[in-house]
């Protein structure tokens, strides 16, 4: 069954062609904390305006939240270095990169909304509504 799914589906890793077209014409650059790991084309490509073409290969189920922001640079050619190679200086106060959680168990719940029984504090600025007659 995993052959099968290999085979034929993309969100739960890449297929086996795209695993061959990868390892046959690119060269893997790197990696990030989450596992993913990046490729970029062997060669320039006249429709990618003559950029080598790059690549990302999700380390199982195929989210985009999980790459970082250093690699989505490199992906979109913001810049040609990689990302271990700008020297970007993190700091303390910066928290480590979390894929989307939105529509999970984990989704960031504020006070007052309607998954935590919609119950808030009153504050001054509540709108008070305006019935007639009075």
């Amino acid at each position: 069954m995993a052959f099968f799914k290999r085979l034929f589906t993309w969100w739960n890793g890449a297929t086996l062609g795209t695993l061959f077209s990868v390892k046959r014409g690119f060269v893997t650059v790197g990696e990030d904390a989450s596992g993913n790991t990046y490729h970029e084309a062997k060669t320039a490509s006249p429709e990618f305006e003559g950029r080598k073409r790059r690549w990302v290969i999700y380390k199982g189920y195929a989210d985009p939240t999980t790459v970082p922001a250093e690699w989505h640079g490199w992906l979109h050619h913001t810049y040609d270095e990689k990302p271990d190679e700008l020297g970007i200086r993190r700091h303390d106060w910066q928290l480590p990169h979390q894929k989307n959680l939105t529509g999970t168990p984990g989704a960031y719940k504020p006070k007052g909304s309607l998954d935590r029984g919609a119950n808030r504090d009153e504050v001054a600025s509540d709108y008070e509504a305006w019935t007639p007659g009075d």
